[in-house]
């Protein structure tokens, strides 16, 4: 692959790019070939969203929901509509004026699409030209999924399968970073269109790590583009578009990349450093929770989807086991409490054998002084990390929130999370939502963790920074466990700033108090975030989408080892 130098245009097209990245061209006849063997079937409904939403909101909108919830999902998963929300969007007509900060939010999300050849493909991750474009003029997977759920919720299928169908097909090319392929299952992190004026035609240039911080490929793109599939596939009804040839054959090559037998001791994911939403050095190298979380929602979401044929029957049957082992593991060994807490505090070291208490040889000198204060009395959280001689005590938002939306968490761990953050709403929450990681690392640490980096200082972007974006798991874990009011309050306090700081991508700040040193106005992430978290506490049946109920089968066939019992 040689360097490319283009042109840029408004709709995110490249503009004097210099780098390294795989240029794909799609025929029209290959886009369009997809499309069209998509199509909608019909399914019979016993009940409609509509109707659905107005027997839930008073049961989800109570604290005491939990006892419900399985009635409730039971309800969710076998209901299909591509109905929109209730609230008053573009795209409907009530007679209430919708909040200002919703109506604004809508038109700066359709200003971010992209289109590539006549058809939207997906949203760029920020319209700010007071700043350098940088690679803010991508679209990229992550970014996209909030995007994505929101044109579900507002009735608006087609953004969302144009975007799976692309994506699928960058899949399919050949990725290289200097001399060295990666595996074939890898989605890209990010795409750009760029349109040749002079012959009008449209070209995809992917980035599959080879351009990014730290040449690091992205680990999470895969699962949430599997995790949207199941999203878009329950939000329309349509299951033509998963059962699609093209999208079973990219299901498996993302799972054999996961699933293949290695040197692991642990049904854990091992990854490198920025592999993820923090795409930066951060020290979350090893097991960190987020990929955890992502990956296991990964797997659940594949199980529903995957066809029981020759080719997809092998696949089952290991994403089967590997569930059981990982779900065990991270709710034995990733969970801390005060009890556990305590337990750590005073763990032997130097211990061999099976019936060892302290399994990872952790040094209880190694707790940091600020988890003691930071563990309330109820409560608890699926800390960051967890491999030989290392615990990372710090609190990851994304990663506990899809604990829950996925049940890797059992009622009663997905309760304590909830339990924690009320506890520690000044921490985790404070004047903006949401504390992406806290604490922060300052100091030492800092120098050593991020090497130096000057965009992740104390309580900035990654380190501690507040992302508005994470208002949207925040929000479905809420209603998931019942505690709707939390998520108002957040949404109350973003909406706040949102509209008058022009949607910046993150906050700084120990309360989230001053808008980021470098981040992007009117980032796109953040505005469809907030619209998600508002459409879906309006109407709770729209988390069908997003979470899973809890799996009795994945329930431990027998009990942690002494070490975690006494």
């Amino acid at each position: 692959m040689s360097p490319v130098t283009m042109d840029v245009h408004s709709n995110g097209n490249v503009k004097n790019l210099e780098t390294v990245s795989t240029i794909v061209q799609i025929d029209d006849s290959d886009f369009l070939r997809l499309l069209d063997r998509s199509r909608p079937i019909s399914i019979e409904r016993n009940k409609s969203f509509n109707e659905l939403s107005s027997t839930l909101s008073p049961l989800l909108f109570h604290r005491n929901v939990e006892k419900n919830s399985s009635h409730i999902f039971d309800l969710l998963d076998h209901t299909f509509s591509p109905v929109r929300s209730s609230l008053n969007t573009p795209r409907s007509n009530h007679c209430f004026e919708p909040h200002p900060v919703f109506t604004d939010a809508w038109e700066a999300l359709r200003r971010s699409l992209v289109y590539f050849r006549g058809q939207p493909v997906g949203t760029i991750a920020a319209i700010d030209h007071s700043s350098d474009e940088l690679n803010y003029d991508q679209v990229f997977v992550r970014d996209f999924v909030p995007s994505a759920l929101a044109f579900l919720m507002n009735g608006e299928p087609e953004i969302v399968k144009n975007f799976i169908l692309k994506t699928l097909r960058l899949q399919s090319w050949e990725k290289k970073v200097d001399l060295f392929k990666l595996g074939e299952g890898v989605m890209p992190a990010s795409f750009k269109v760029f349109h040749d004026p002079v012959r009008n035609y449209d070209t995809l240039i992917a980035d599959f790590g080879e351009s990014a911080i730290g040449r690091v490929a992205p680990v999470d793109s895969g699962f949430w583009w599997i995790i949207l599939l199941r999203a878009y596939t329950k939000s329309t009804g349509d299951s033509s578009l998963a059962e699609m040839p093209e999208c079973q054959r990219g299901m498996r090559l993302i799972l054999s990349l996961c699933l293949s037998e290695g040197f692991d001791t642990y049904p854990t994911l091992l990854c490198a450093d920025g592999c993820c939403m923090i795409d930066r050095r951060m020290g979350v190298y090893g097991y960190p929770i987020e990929i955890q979380a992502l990956f296991f929602m990964a797997l659940r979401c594949a199980l529903l989807l995957l066809k029981q044929d020759d080719k997809g029957k092998e696949f089952v049957e290991l994403i089967a086991k590997r569930l059981h082992a990982l779900s065990y593991h991270m709710q034995s060994y990733f969970w801390l409490d005060m009890k556990q807490l305590n337990d750590i505090y005073r763990y032997k070291t130097e211990e061999y054998s099976h019936t060892a208490v302290n399994k990872f040889n952790v040094m209880p000198d190694s707790l940091p002084n600020w988890v003691f204060d930071f563990m309330p009395s109820r409560g608890g959280y699926f800390i960051g990390n967890v491999s030989p001689a290392k615990m990372d005590f710090r609190w990851f938002c994304l990663g506990n929130c899809v604990a829950i939306l996925s049940s890797l968490a059992t009622p009663e761990q997905s309760s304590a999370i909830m339990d924690l953050i009320e506890s520690r709403w000044q921490e985790l929450v404070g004047e903006m939502p949401l504390k992406i990681c806290y604490p922060t690392l300052e100091g030492h640490d800092w120098r050593i963790v991020t090497g130096c980096d000057p965009k992740n200082t104390r309580w900035s972007y990654h380190n501690g920074g507040s992302w508005p974006v994470l208002i949207w798991l925040l929000t479905a874990a809420c209603i998931k466990t019942g505690r709707p009011q939390i998520a108002r309050r957040a949404i109350e306090l973003a909406e706040s700033r949102l509209l008058k700081d022009n949607w910046p991508e993150y906050y700084d700040g120990k309360l989230g108090r001053y808008i980021g040193k470098q981040a992007r106005k009117f980032q796109t992430w953040s505005i469809a975030g907030y619209l998600v978290a508002k459409m879906m506490l309006d109407d709770p049946s729209h988390l069908g989408m997003i979470s899973l109920e809890e799996d009795k089968q994945l329930k431990p066939l027998f009990k942690r080892s002494l070490s975690w019992s006494h």
